[in-house]
């Protein structure tokens, strides 16, 4: 290494965008740290097969000593930047700083042109063996390709007098070295070196010479949009679970942002796994052809691990910080006092959940009753009584109530019985008749704010259709209709999509290119079948909506909207079928705030407007969001936390022609958004088989006069939430 024969890349792994950014910096920090022990002066990173990185990705590298970038790009389902590759480029990050890119061709390029003898390439070889006659054989087809790569180089007008061409011992991914291809550069040099010479240099050596040249090299700002990065949406339940790890690593850093309360072995670890299962590969080349194979499974097993492994690991050491932070095991008798926990860096106004077990008492009672004036909520600080509701869960009688923290703010809180309520029966008045159907409309004295039509908030006018779902919804503060002017589908009522297999399960995903579907893709909408309210309390009422959608076997949406914030939660609840053939299940999010609103979205270590603020050439078909998105006017804004399943498409659900991001793909940015959750299109290393149960999370928030920056540090802090942990008060507490 010292000598520049061998050379080390600062980065580490070709990852997708779901990799948090304090992950990757800590990776990264560990790599330019190994080398600088060793005395090695390198600074370059180089990447394969991935098409695409986060713009917060730049910044990273920078931070971390990485001051070139080789990309060995691959354009299958994907495509290059600007238009153009074998080029060099500055990538300017959001502060300003610049790395130098070389956008490269494919990681193999060098051994089309059958460098290493012997290939498997040339099928020159014979049963006796590779002779010299093949070996000459074999070499006119190098000479044939090399001057054809070199006149085509010339015929656009190519600028350097050198070109890279990444090579591999072998044509296979993970090759190993091949020393044998110097007998053919060799050869080649002897032959015509005093035309074209072939070298092998290293990564940085690379970099050296390029930075002598006297080239103009163009600057460019923006997001490089992934198109590897839907992978995720191959195995929708360990990337929930990874997910969650995510929320959990994101609120240890907050609460221990020294690292001195939780463990910094079971932290690393989580950081580890977290990368592995972040990585770009999603399984075996056979994962569509062979979804039965064992090799196949396993691999699928052993990247889901990585996932459940991370979970774990940061669910252990976030035990550990809490533990310091005085959470009490599971007791018996213990008094219902509580610690609420803002571990965000602002003040946040939001609900906290308590969980009440059947063996748990409040003053000595046990919670059986059906009611939710059961129990109050008391801050132990002031003696107010916070607004609350109860609801029954799987995990017991969830207590949720509304509390205002400051930026990193305790308070404790308790919970006391409440002396049981007459029940009241409006029989003199006409709110509701003797079969207990409330269904008369608001009149002068009473107003019915809520039923199965919709509900009516200070914040929220939400009407529900009953053939399609919700059909209005504004917000009462500016008049605003929230919903999207060219919205084809309701908010949340599911999309599904299956290509017919006309050849064959393979054949069918590889002709789709960019597309993720097929010109014959038949397309289904959720048929709504019942609505209804099944809770209506003092801070939230809880509408389920019952559909019937081709592919699944249930698809149920629950509303869960809020009388005392601007806020709605939404659950996608989906039993999902088994089908080989190439499919993808969308969730409508067809919001905006006005047709003067641009979207923008949060992705690893950057915001941006997607379609806008980004390099162009780039992808402008999805994402692969990091906590959500916002729709802004500049003074309001609608804040969509997005907590399961991170990848959303734009624009249109039709087979079309791909538009690359330029000057002219701005109205892009105001397109209708799609969650899009599920899909096993991809012919190779994704997961074929997407049945089975899961639930998708999502909220809505308004806010006013707050930044990009700060809407979507909104959804972080909805998806990441308050913490409420038990906890035993010290003498003078209360």
């Amino acid at each position: 290494m010292k000598k520049g024969w061998i050379d080390i890349s600062l980065s580490y792994l070709n990852m997708t965008e779901l990799v948090d950014e304090q992950v990757v910096g800590k990776m990264f920090a560990k790599g330019k740290s190994y080398v600088d022990s060793l005395g090695l002066p390198l600074n370059s990173a180089m990447t394969a097969d991935i098409n695409g990185f986060s713009w917060g990705y730049a910044e990273i590298m920078y931070q971390n000593g990485i001051e070139n970038l080789f990309s060995c790009l691959h354009t299958h389902h994907g495509m290059f930047p600007l238009f153009k590759k074998q080029i060099p480029f500055w990538w300017e990050t959001q502060k300003g700083n610049k790395i130098l890119v070389w956008n490269g061709d494919h990681y193999q390029t060098g051994n089309d042109f059958l460098l290493v003898p012997n290939s498997d390439q040339s099928k020159q070889y014979g049963v006796a063996g590779y002779t010299p006659e093949e070996a000459e054989l074999q070499f006119k087809k190098t000479e044939e390709r090399i001057f054809a790569h070199f006149d085509l180089l010339e015929e656009e007008g190519y600028a350097l007098d050198f070109v890279p061409a990444m090579i591999s011992g072998i044509v296979t991914d993970n090759a190993p070295p091949n020393p044998r291809m110097m007998e053919n550069i060799h050869k080649w040099n002897e032959r015509h070196g005093d035309e074209i010479k072939i070298e092998l240099i290293t990564l940085n050596e690379f970099f050296r010479i390029l930075r002598q040249q006297e080239v103009e090299i163009p600057t460019y700002r923006g997001d490089w949009a992934d198109w590897w990065a839907d992978g995720v949406g191959s195995t929708p339940a360990p990337t929930k679970i990874y997910r969650n790890a995510q929320h959990k690593y994101r609120i240890a850093n907050k609460l221990d942002p020294e690292a001195t309360l939780g463990r910094a072995d079971l932290l690393a670890k989580a950081e580890e796994n977290m990368m592995m299962y972040a990585e770009h590969t999603w399984g075996y080349h056979s994962s569509v052809s062979q979804p039965w194979n064992t090799l196949v499974n396993d691999l699928d097993y052993r990247k889901a691990a990585y996932a459940i492994n991370a979970n774990s690991l940061i669910s252990q050491h976030l035990d550990e910080i809490l533990a310091k932070l005085g959470e009490e095991s599971i007791q018996m008798n213990r008094k219902a006092v509580y610690k609420v926990i803002n571990p965000h860096n602002r003040t946040v106004s939001d609900h906290t959940q308590i969980y009440i077990k059947h063996w748990e008492t409040i003053d000595d009672s046990y919670f059986y009753l059906d009611t939710n004036d059961f129990v109050e909520v008391i801050d132990c600080q002031t003696g107010e009584i916070l607004p609350s509701q109860v609801t029954d869960t799987s995990f017991g009688k969830q207590i949720e109530f509304l509390v205002t923290l400051k930026a990193r703010e305790e308070r404790l809180i308790c919970l006391r019985r409440q002396e049981s309520k007459p029940l009241r029966k409006n029989w003199n008045h006409a709110y509701i008749g003797t079969e207990q159907i409330a269904d008369v409309a608001s009149y002068v004295g009473y107003e019915h704010l809520v039923s199965p039509f919709g509900i009516e908030t200070k914040d929220f006018s939400l009407s529900i259709d009953h053939k399609k779902g919700i059909n209005r919804l504004i917000d009462k503060r500016t008049g605003t209709n929230l919903l999207h002017s060219n919205q084809e589908h309701s908010p949340f009522a599911g999309v599904y999509e299956v290509t017919p297999i006309t050849s064959d399960a393979c054949s069918e995903r590889r002709i789709m290119g960019r597309n993720r579907k097929g010109r014959i893709t038949e397309r289904s909408v959720a048929d709504l079948k019942s609505v209804k309210v099944t809770l209506d309390g003092p801070i939230y009422a809880e509408f389920e909506l019952d559909y019937s959608l081709v592919g699944t076997k249930m698809y149920t949406v629950v509303l869960r909207v809020y009388k005392d914030l601007p806020k709605i939660n939404v659950t996608v609840r989906i039993q999902k079928e088994n089908e080989w053939a190439p499919e993808n299940i969308y969730i409508p999010l067809p919001f905006s705030y006005g047709k003067c609103s641009d979207c923008y979205i949060g992705k690893t270590g950057t915001t941006f407007r997607p379609a806008i603020d980004q390099l162009p050439g780039s992808n402008t078909e999805f994402y692969l969001l990091n906590n959500g998105l916002t729709f802004t006017n500049g003074q309001q804004g609608l804040v969509i936390a997005v907590k399961d399943t991170p990848l959303i498409t734009l624009g249109t659900l039709e087979s079309h022609l791909v538009n690359l991001c330029s000057a002219d793909t701005a109205w892009k940015n105001k397109e209708v958004i799609y969650s899009w959750p599920m899909n096993n299109f991809w012919e190779t290393n994704f997961k074929v088989d997407l049945s089975g149960f899961y639930e998708f999370d999502y909220q809505l928030f308004l806010m006013s006069n707050q930044s990009s920056e700060d809407l979507l540090e909104k959804a972080a802090e909805l998806n990441e939430g308050i913490l409420t942990i038990a906890y035993n008060p010290k003498a003078g507490e209360i």
